[in-house]
């Protein structure tokens, strides 16, 4: 079998897959769109499934080292009123490992940090792929043309590349939700390590990091494009009635640092996560709504399961074979799950159903959450090499 690979998008998902790759003695070359890799986002949670993906890569004691353990917290009403609690005791004991709030930049550097910078090329974007070819798949950037017996596109929620593989595709639809989000400048005195409260069409929730720290994250029901003239203030006349900590969460936040995107997804799902030599990983082949914080885990499913089918099935074909038919159906049901979260949690309006909702969370058995959880966050990693 071939043995090098063009990653399209120095994301998690593409930056994971070059990490990958090389574990299993692959070259690779990641090429990225923007011209300064600035860690772009807020922070993260990641589960036991995208924990055990980042050990088979090698870089799960880093992450764990740079992260802070979730093990209290819960989903909670506007007023304060806790509607069930999460026990991260309860699923580290199932899984054998915490679930762990870090920044998305401390993510990104660590991953990076394991690839040569040389294989790095940035601002340099995109605009053909042929991966149809017999033996070797080129990637076309400017003036410059790539050969590789592979290429992974993972170019975002709108990737380009899957626009040109699958050019009947709708590609990617508003989800009805947009996101605010930001780290604290300072710390904030926070007796939870996660949190999520959902109000009538609005949620707020945060993660604690290990610096004291805090991200926060807004998901409101809205048209998308709506964009306030001061965001910060927008939110806080929106939520300053809500429970502790969030006022404080907004007051030690610069109005600078407020992140605002639309949430979209990829609502009909693809008919394949490859064509030719070329294979769709993370956002680019199946962009979700972040109701069950599965979007990044997902995308490093994507990058183990492909590393490990490409070092030791015997043909490329084979190895994009067995990627597609372990990634799609599980990622593909994910965003099904995410999508009726939203719409039973944050998305929900009507006064009389978020009662019905709240009543059905408060009667639930103590071990539902941690089923529920469980669900998603049981995977086990195949081995790299």
């Amino acid at each position: 079998m071939g043995s090098s690979a063009v990653v399209v998008g120095g994301g998690i998902g593409g930056l994971a897959a070059a990490v990958g790759l090389r574990r299993v003695g692959w070259e690779v070359t990641v090429v990225e769109r923007a011209p300064v890799l600035g860690d772009a986002g807020a922070g993260i949670s990641l589960a036991a499934n995208g924990i055990r993906a980042l050990d088979a890569l090698g870089v799960g004691e880093a992450v764990r080292a740079a992260a802070r353990f979730q093990y209290t917290g819960g989903t909670r009403t506007p007023d304060g009123r806790w509607l069930a609690r999460m026990d991260g005791a309860a699923l580290e004991r199932e899984l054998g490992t915490p679930i762990v709030g870090i920044p998305r930049a401390a993510l990104h550097e660590i991953l990076r940090s394991a690839l040569p910078r040389e294989c790095l090329v940035i601002g340099a974007e995109v605009t053909g792929v042929d991966g149809s070819g017999p033996s070797r798949a080129r990637v076309t950037y400017g003036d410059e043309v790539l050969e590789a017996d592979v290429v992974v596109a993972a170019d975002g929620v709108g990737s380009r590349l899957r626009g040109l593989l699958f050019p009947s595709h709708p590609g990617p639809a508003y989800s009805g939700s947009t996101v605010l989000r930001a780290i604290t400048e300072r710390p904030v005195g926070l007796r939870t390590d996660f949190e999520l409260t959902w109000g009538r069409g609005a949620e707020f929730g945060h993660i604690a990091f290990a610096d004291g720290r805090a991200e926060w994250h807004a998901v409101l029901n809205s048209p998308a494009g709506l964009r306030p003239a001061d965001p910060l203030a927008a939110l806080r006349r929106r939520f300053g009635g809500w429970h502790d900590p969030v006022p404080a969460l907004l007051d030690a936040t610069r109005p600078d640092d407020v992140l605002h995107h639309d949430i979209h997804e990829i609502a009909s799902p693809l008919p394949s996560y490859t064509a030719g030599r070329v294979a769709l990983l993370g956002d680019a082949a199946h962009a979700m709504t972040p109701h069950l914080g599965q979007g990044a885990c997902q995308a490093l499913e994507d990058a183990v399961t492909l590393a490990a089918a490409l070092g030791d099935a015997p043909t490329v074909v084979s190895a994009l074979t067995r990627y597609d038919a372990a990634r799609r159906p599980r990622s593909q049901a994910v965003a099904r799950a995410a999508r009726q979260a939203g719409r039973l949690g944050q998305q929900l309006d009507r006064p009389l159903a978020i009662a019905l909702r709240n009543t059905a969370f408060r009667l639930a058995p103590s071990g539902t959450a941690v089923r529920a959880v469980l669900r998603h966050a049981a995977w086990t990693p195949p081995r790299l090499g």
